[in-house]
């Protein structure tokens, strides 16, 4: 189907849900493959802007569309960000679509992912009502937390329209190492007492960047620390902006992510990839038919975020309270399948 509806405010985006038999919500096009479906295509390009934001609380509400970029400089000016990393903020992305994407960035490894960031959601159901889950503040513990369930949902599960956030404090500094020793180091460093902010390797690389946050001078005390146990050196640029944005990726091939363990690293030997999150996530670019053969046989499961490509790779489960949540709140099936 090639019908785009352009809903401005809520009010619309219920008449745009309840218009059509089939529809799905998209973004700005950073993460395609998981909207390719056929289905009238909800634009939340019109819902956009923060709604409600207290620094004093380190909580802010904005509506789906909003860019990510709007959000990240209305917090720096605060003096705050969002440390599980979004990705491909400069490329445009949307709150609501990284939050169906379930796309975290670096920050993942020391401070969890964007699902122990998010504290609220307002959605459209499948049978068109307006509903609201979770809170609005950092304490309200009330209730079951069906907000983390729309993290990775896919928009299988209901049209975003806002969503509550807690936020951090930014560090004062922030310093990265290039560690040599490759995927033993990365599991060294994971389990030292240094608390690295991130722990990552970029696509042919075998170096470790380790991300270290905190106050300037603390930051080259502890670099030292580290220097000591482990060779390695201090760069000088910033590396973390491009693996973020995917500029190391084919625009001829797939971009998978997996998950996986540091023990399964070498299952991916000879593939261009971003070894993520103290190397449980792996970021590939790769031919589908190549990659989909390398996680079976590893057991290990991902998702294409863009490029011409099945959904989903290798095997994969789906535990039976996702079906429940799938059913409870989309019973006429409105929006695609978990499958599609």
């Amino acid at each position: 189907m090639n019908t785009i509806l352009t809903p401005t405010s809520v009010e619309e985006l219920v008449e745009a849900v309840q218009s059509a038999s089939r529809v799905i919500a998209v973004g700005a096009g950073t993460k395609p493959r998981l909207s390719q479906v056929d289905a009238v295509r909800i634009s939340m390009a019109g819902l956009r802007g923060i709604r409600e934001y207290d620094p004093s609380e380190f909580t802010f509400t904005a509506a789906a569309g909003t860019p990510l970029r709007e959000i990240a400089a209305a917090l720096a000016e605060r003096g705050q960000y969002l440390p599980f990393d979004p990705m491909l903020v400069d490329a445009g992305a949307t709150l609501g679509g990284t939050v169906a994407a379930g796309l975290s960035g670096p920050g993942r490894f020391r401070y969890g992912g964007l699902r122990d960031f998010i504290l609220g959601v307002r959605f459209v159901d499948g049978t068109g009502r307006l509903l609201r889950m979770g809170g609005k503040v950092v304490k309200n513990a009330a209730g079951f937390d069906l907000p983390k369930f729309f993290v990775g949902s896919l928009g299988r599960f209901g049209v975003l329209a806002e969503m509550t956030f807690k936020v951090f404090p930014r560090p004062p500094g922030m310093l990265t190492l290039r560690l040599r020793g490759g995927a033993t180091v990365l599991t060294e460093a994971a389990n030292a007492r240094f608390e690295f902010d991130a722990l990552d390797i970029a696509p042919g690389e075998t170096e470790v960047l380790g991300r270290l946050c905190g106050p300037e001078v603390a930051l080259k005390a502890l670099s030292r620390e580290v220097l000591a146990r482990w060779p390695g050196e201090i760069v000088s640029d910033d590396p973390w902006a491009a693996l973020r944005e995917f500029r190391w990726a084919n625009p001829e091939t797939p971009l998978i992510k997996a998950a996986l363990s540091p023990s399964k690293v070498s299952s991916l030997e000879g593939l261009r990839y971003h070894l993520s999150a103290g190397g449980n996530v792996a970021f590939i670019s790769a031919k589908a038919e190549e990659l989909e053969e390398r996680l079976r046989n590893a057991a290990l499961s991902g998702i294409a975020l863009r490029g011409d490509a099945p959904l989903w790779f290798g095997v994969r489960s789906r535990p039976t309270i996702v079906q429940a949540v799938k059913q409870a709140l989309d019973p006429v099936n409105r929006f695609p399948s978990l499958n599609d």
